[in-house]
This record gives C-alpha cells, sequence and structure tokens, in this order.
C-alpha cells in the first residue's frame, strides 16, 4: 500500500470532519502551555481553520518531525502509557491532518528570535523556511479533504458543522476557564472568554447570565477522586442529553455510564423524558484511566468503574440535596376524603377511595378497547359544547349533543394560537413590552435564531441582535398575555421533545408551533369559568380542532351510546 493511501486511511479515524481538527489543534495548544487560543473558520471548516496559540512553539529542528506519522514527544516509552497527563500522545494528528489538506505550520520557541514554517500538501512536505512571527505555533489548514471527495461529500450542512466546531470550543473554554478562548466563524466573533479562571464567567458566556445564576456547583472529593462543576437545579431542563458534558482529567468523554449515574442521582426529581444541563470534570490518578481505547480519544476506561459511577451519583445527588429545598406539602390537602370515611363508603390501606389496578381503558362487549367513531377523526368540525367543569387543573370536561368531551387545556390552547398567528399573518396585534427583554444564548442557538428572525417578525415579534449571541425583544404578539416573553425566544433554538412530522415541510409554521407550545396556558393551571368558556369557544372556531399542531389530540371523545353500554342499559354485562 502506498504511504500516501495509508495517511489518507489512518486520517480517516482521527479526522472525520472540520470539528475534528479543530480538537486536535487545540488540545495540541493546551498540551503546549497556551493561555491564549484564537481559533479562525471560514466555509464551515472546509475552506480554512487556523488555530494560533502563545504556548511553548516547536524548536526549528523539531518542525519536520512534528508533521510525520508517529511523532511524538509526549511519550519516552510503553510504559508511559500508564501514565498519560497530556490530551494529545500518538504522534497522529498533525499527519493526519495534513495528509487530507494543505496545511501550514508557523511556531517560534520563546528563546528563539525567529520562528519557522513548513508547508504540507496532501501529505508531502514542499517548504520549509525561516519567518518572523509571535512566540507560540499557527497552524492553518486549508481546502479540508480535497483529495478525499468521498468525505467532502458526506459532510453535514455549513450550519451543522458549525455547531460542532462551537460546541466544541465552548466545552473547552468551560474546562480550562483559565485560557483566553476566542472562536471567529466567517470573519464574526462568534465566542470569547478573558481566561481569568472563574468557571461561573464562563458558564455566563456559553448559557446566558440568568442561566449561569442558577446553576449549581458540584465539589466533591473522596480519596483520590475529584468531581467538581456545574448542574441544572430540577427547574431547568432539557428534551435530550446534549448538554450533559463530561470532562476526565481534562479530557472531553462521551460516557454513556457516566450519564446513567448522574441521571440516577436525578431520579424522582425529574419528569421522564426531561433532562440536566451538566458539566462534570472529574480528576482521577492518570494510572486509573486509560485513555489508550480508540484514536479520537472521546472514550476511556475506568480500572474501577463502579467506584467512579458511585461517586459520581453521590457527588451529584449531595449538590441537589444541598441547593433544591424538599418540597412541603400540607396535610389539608388529605381532609377531601374524611366525608366520605365518615360515611361508611369503604377506602383501602393506602388511603385511595378506589381500586386504581383496573385498567382505564374504556371495553367494549368482547372486553376490548373502544373507542368511538367521532374519537378516531382527526379532523373536522366539533359540535357546540356545553362547560361542565375543570379536572386537575389541566383538563376541562364540556357536553356536547352527542356525548362527553375531555379536553386538554395545552392542547386545545396551541391549537387556537397557532390558527391565529396563521391566519392573521402580517397584520397581527401586537403589544409592546414596557421593559425591553434582552435574552442570550449559546452561540450555536444566537446563529439558529439568526436565521428565524425573518419569520418571527412576520408573526409580531419583533427580534433583533443586541451584542454578541444577544437579543432584544420589544413586542410580541397581544395573543400572548400569559407566560415569561423570553420563553418565546427560547422556544425556537431548544430541541423540541414532541414529533414535528406535520409541519416538516413548513418551516415557518413549526417554528411558530414551537412558540405557540411555550406560550399556550400549561397543564396545572387553574382557569376561571369564564376562561374555560372562551377556550371552548375559540377551540369549536378552529378548522382543525381535534389536534394541536404537532399531531397530538387535543380532545377525548365519549359518545352517549358508548356510555350507556358501559353502564349496562343496552344489554351489555355490568362492569
Amino acid at each position: 500500500m502506498a504511504d500516501e493511501v495509508a495517511s489518507q486511511i489512518a486520517a480517516g479515524e482521527v479526522v472525520e470532519r472540520p470539528a475534528s481538527v479543530v480538537k486536535e489543534l487545540v488540545e495540541n495548544a493546551i498540551d503546549a502551555g497556551a493561555t491564549r487560543i484564537a481559533i479562525r473558520v471560514d466555509g464551515a471548516g472546509r475552506r480554512m481553520i487556523e488555530v494560533a496559540d502563545d504556548g511553548s512553539g516547536i524548536q526549528p529542528e523539531d518542525l519536520a518531525l512534528a508533521v510525520a506519522r508517529h511523532a511524538t514527544s509526549k511519550l519516552r516509552s510503553a510504559e508511559d502509557l500508564f501514565h498519560i497527563r497530556t490530551l494529545g500522545f500518538r504522534g497522529e494528528a498533525l499527519a493526519s491532518i495534513g495528509s487530507v489538506s494543505h496545511m501550514t505550520v508557523s511556531s517560534r520557541s520563546r528563546e528563539l528570535e525567529i520562528g519557522s514554517r513548513i508547508r504540507v500538501d496532501g501529505g508531502k512536505t514542499l517548504v520549509e523556511e525561516h519567518v518572523g512571527i509571535p512566540a507560540g505555533t499557527a497552524i492553518q489548514v486549508e481546502d479540508l479533504f480535497f483529495n478525499t471527495p468521498a468525505r467532502l461529500k458526506f459532510l453535514k450542512k455549513d450550519l451543522t458543522e458549525r455547531q460542532q466546531i462551537t460546541a466544541f470550543v465552548t466545552r473547552y473554554a468551560l474546562a480550562y476557564p483559565s485560557i483566553s478562548f476566542r472562536l471567529i466563524m466567517e470573519g464574526s466573533e462568534e465566542f470569547l472568554t478573558m481566561g481569568s479562571g472563574n468557571q461561573r464567567e464562563v458558564a455566563a458566556q456559553i448559557y446566558g447570565v440568568d442561566f449561569a445564576r442558577q446553576l449549581l456547583e458540584v465539589d466533591f472529593i473522596e480519596s483520590q477522586t475529584e468531581i467538581k462543576g456545574f448542574i441544572s437545579p430540577i427547574s431547568l431542563t432539557r428534551s435530550n442529553r446534549r448538554e450533559i458534558t463530561f470532562f476526565v482529567n481534562g479530557r472531553w468523554v462521551q460516557d454513556i455510564a457516566l450519564t446513567t449515574a448522574l441521571l440516577k442521582a436525578y431520579q424522582t426529581y425529574l419528569m421522564v423524558g426531561r433532562y440536566p444541563t451538566a458539566a462534570i470534570f472529574i480528576q482521577l490518578p492518570a494510572e486509573e484511566v486509560d485513555v489508550n481505547v480508540h484514536p479520537a480519544k472521546a472514550e476511556v476506561r475506568f480500572r474501577e468503574p463502579d467506584q467512579v459511577f458511585t461517586r459520581m451519583q453521590r457527588a451529584i445527588r449531595r449538590a441537589l440535596l444541598a441547593f433544591s429545598p424538599v418540597p412541603q406539602f400540607s396535610p389539608t390537602i388529605w381532609k377531601t376524603a374524611l366525608p366520605f370515611q365518615d360515611a361508611g363508603v369503604p377506602t383501602r390501606s393506602d388511603g385511595l377511595l378506589f381500586d386504581t389496578s383496573i385498567s382505564d381503558a374504556v371495553l367494549d362487549e368482547d372486553g376490548r378497547a373502544a373507542e368511538s367513531a367521532a374519537a378516531q377523526r382527526l379532523g373536522g368540525e366539533i359540535p357546540l359544547l356545553r362547560l361542565v367543569g375543570q379536572i386537575g387543573a389541566t383538563y376541562i370536561v364540556a357536553e356536547g349533543p352527542d356525548g362527553l368531551y375531555l379536553i386538554d387545556q395545552h392542547a386545545a390552547h396551541e391549537r387556537v394560537l397557532f390558527e391565529r398567528l396563521t391566519s392573521e399573518r402580517g397584520k397581527i396585534a401586537t403589544q409592546q413590552l414596557l421593559q425591553p427583554v434582552m435574552v442570550t444564548l449559546t452561540p450555536d442557538a444566537a446563529r439558529l435564531l439568526e436565521t428565524s428572525l425573518h419569520a418571527l417578525n412576520e408573526y409580531g415579534i419583533d427580534l433583533t441582535e443586541f451584542g454578541a449571541n444577544t437579543f432584544r425583544l420589544s413586542s410580541i404578539p397581544a395573543l400572548f398575555d400569559r407566560g415569561d416573553p423570553a420563553d418565546i425566544v427560547r422556544s425556537v433554538v431548544e430541541d423540541f421533545e414532541e414529533d414535528e412530522t406535520p409541519l416538516k415541510n413548513k418551516l415557518e409554521e413549526k417554528i411558530i408551533a414551537r412558540v405557540c407550545k411555550r406560550m399556550a396556558v400549561k397543564g396545572g393551571q387553574t382557569l376561571s369559568v369564564e376562561e374555560q368558556k372562551a377556550l371552548l369557544h375559540d377551540l369549536e372556531n378552529c378548522t382543525s380542532p381535534r389536534t394541536c399542531p404537532h399531531g397530538r389530540p387535543t380532545m377525548i371523545h365519549l359518545s352517549v351510546d358508548l356510555l350507556e353500554r358501559q353502564f349496562g342499559r343496552r344489554g351489555s354485562r355490568s362492569l
């Protein structure tokens, strides 16, 4: 096999996408003792990536060796593999990157007055020269994957690749708060930290000041295990695990077992399908961790995994108990059952009035789950309804000419808001906020929101850019008389927990549906009789009243015929 082909195959293990290049170069800069790292990206990394640092630099005589395969200054013997304390150690990064790009490495060590430069083109060294440059190293990678078109073809959209780069830089900025990180994308500064050493200050740059202020601090030391970092309180959750980050001995890792340990610590605190935000930094003796598992170095193995996971769970649980108040319940909430007991109504040993072990499904004469024809219709009109009341501060009970309707107030309000906004687009009545609301997002979320500004403005949401990753909300649709206006902004960019298939080809409607979901009345919210009647009336006037914009049912219909059969009034067996 030719050396060129072997280099390209090896590069496939290390350089998967532009973010992989940024990762390898930034980790080399950290190992070199840099206090400032600047990353510049053009064309989402396809056209150009440059990483410059003020680290120790490379000696002129070592420059050619640095871009050769399997050349590293971080290992002296095989024994060193069991005591790795640096982020890089394989000696593959520069050689792999140089084999699939046009790479230029410029470096000067602090004790020299002049630096050196070498250019590598598709794995071949073209030129080596002396240059005048600042102390440190600057590596420029151009035309990534120019000689491997198959890999170039399978890269994602520019937005996705930029998000991957931003996510990596922000993670490492949080892990290394004493290093100043600067990220410039397409000529615009995306992210900047001062290198002050204050981790919460970096968290504010990433998550926004309000979010960072609410993060709970984790500080746990047991034996030779140190676990530090931040976790979100139980009131701040996400719909996926993407904002759960782990660093082991300064290295970002992806470990399912660590994630499981963290989530178990949150067990009973969070609803099903909701996840916390967490940035956890674990320090262990180097010999307790094997980082030589995969070329990308994103996986590690622990010598005593059970012990690490147990300590992780204990550290998170301790932080939650220290900062999260235990809910207090008043005994008066049980008093409603007392009159029934006094009246001789039998109760179970657990205090419940009825046996809830029987399935809630409605059964027909054959014992199968039954559903009325009306309940099977997902669209179409609904009859005029008479309000009966509200159950559990979540469902509205109404009577129609053809039976009983149980209405999910949140899903119904979503539908009402969505149809009003889409039908009145461009002429929506707006409400000026007394004081504009400032919302700071993560860099990648800010870039995503920028693509949606025009659509939001069309629907009466006056949102403009206001500094780095910050947006100014001045007015909102008058329909949104409930909820926090800032939630409108966050709903657009946060990952969504419901199926959006019905709107997958309608980008603007998908955005507005997300906003409506966030601003609609919530389950558990008590509505006055007037508000319940108004919601029923508005739902009756909708063109698709039976589902919310995401396809979830707004109501369950129990026909009079079905009720009569269940109560044995039409010859069915008594249940």
